[in-house]
């Protein structure tokens, strides 16, 4: 055989060989996973309503993952740095992210954005659903909604409205809240929600919306005032807080819900395990507790689907894109 043909099969076998060697180390790894830490990424400070959800998952999902899962805070934007950042993370399965309407309301809200929310994602699962809270400083001079109103009309050029930054839920529900009692107040933004309710216990800001994830302690406290919830019906941690629906603000609702994404191209052998896994926690007994103390409703098994979840965001574009055009706030 000459040595030309020789040299040509044996390249051909080492091929193979290297292909076959690799191709069963992928589907070792794959097996393996995860082989190390799972990071979490969160778009908000650390303590605030989103944050305290994912550390409650990821504390649920360590056990069932049997590997570390880390809550990264990624903050600004919105959200929008920390959803970039996890749309151009390696999709090794090693990368997640939680986000709430906000990956939603973005695509409306700010005319260029470094991501397609609907494009460059693999959608894992929905988790919980919050309620919103109205809210005012301490001290402010109003017993009641009613008083609430009428001193905010009267008062509307002094007092500012905190939010967790443009595009943020809390944002958006004091956006329909003063569309509702017809009132234009200051906005004042932060870099999540957990500052800003530093800042409302502080008396440097008059008024916010925020998840019951983060106002229950300091309400059962005495430490803000509530003027009501934003559901339709009232809430079980807070039964004696009523709706700002029953309060005169007819059909106001808005209602927090979180999803978990990953890099578009991330193996759907691990999609799946990571449903799993989120799956597995809100079944876990401390997460159910930990959620019920704090006014989050838990999803069905019918929505905690990848598939529910990328029928559900393409829902909540439509659903919010008007509404925010209409607002006129937008951001570049």
């Amino acid at each position: 055989m000459p040595i030309h043909r020789r040299q040509t099969m044996q390249f051909k076998r080492t091929t193979i060989a290297l292909l076959a060697l690799a191709t069963a180390a992928f589907a070792q790894a794959q097996g393996a996973w995860p082989a190390k830490p799972v990071t979490l990424v969160v778009p908000f400070a650390a303590g605030g309503p989103t944050d305290v959800v994912a550390r409650t998952l990821a504390a649920s999902m360590t056990k069932s993952l049997n590997q570390t899962v880390v809550v990264e805070n990624k903050l600004g934007a919105g959200g929008n740095v920390a959803a970039a950042y996890v749309a151009k993370a390696p999709n090794d399965g090693y990368t997640f992210f939680i986000h709430h309407n906000g990956m939603a309301t973005s695509t409306a809200l700010y005319r260029k954005l470094q991501y397609d929310a609907l494009k460059d994602f693999e959608f894992v699962s929905q988790a919980v659903e919050v309620p919103m809270t109205l809210l005012a400083r301490k001290d402010f001079p109003a017993s009641n909604f009613n008083e609430l109103v009428a001193y905010i009309k009267a008062n509307k050029e002094k007092i500012n409205l905190a939010t967790a930054g443009l595009g943020a839920v809390s944002q958006l529900c004091g956006m329909m809240f003063q569309r509702a009692i017809g009132v234009q107040l200051t906005e004042v933004p932060f870099q999540g929600t957990g500052p800003a309710m530093n800042a409302l216990l502080g008396g440097q800001v008059d008024v916010m919306c925020d998840q019951t994830t983060q106002t229950v302690p300091q309400i059962k406290g005495g430490t803000v005032k509530l003027y009501g919830v934003t559901t339709k019906s009232r809430v079980k941690v807070l039964p004696q807080a009523p709706t700002l629906h029953e309060q005169g603000l007819k059909d106001f609702e808005v209602v927090v819900w979180h999803g978990v994404y990953a890099p578009k191209g991330t193996p759907k052998a691990i999609v799946d395990r990571m449903n799993q896994a989120v799956r597995t926690a809100l079944k876990d007994p401390d997460v159910v507790k930990r959620m019920d103390d704090l006014g989050a409703e838990i999803v069905d098994d019918r929505t905690n689907t990848p598939e529910a979840l990328q029928a559900h965001l393409k829902a909540e574009i439509d659903k919010w894109g008007p509404v925010i055009r209409a607002g006129g706030k937008f951001a570049d």
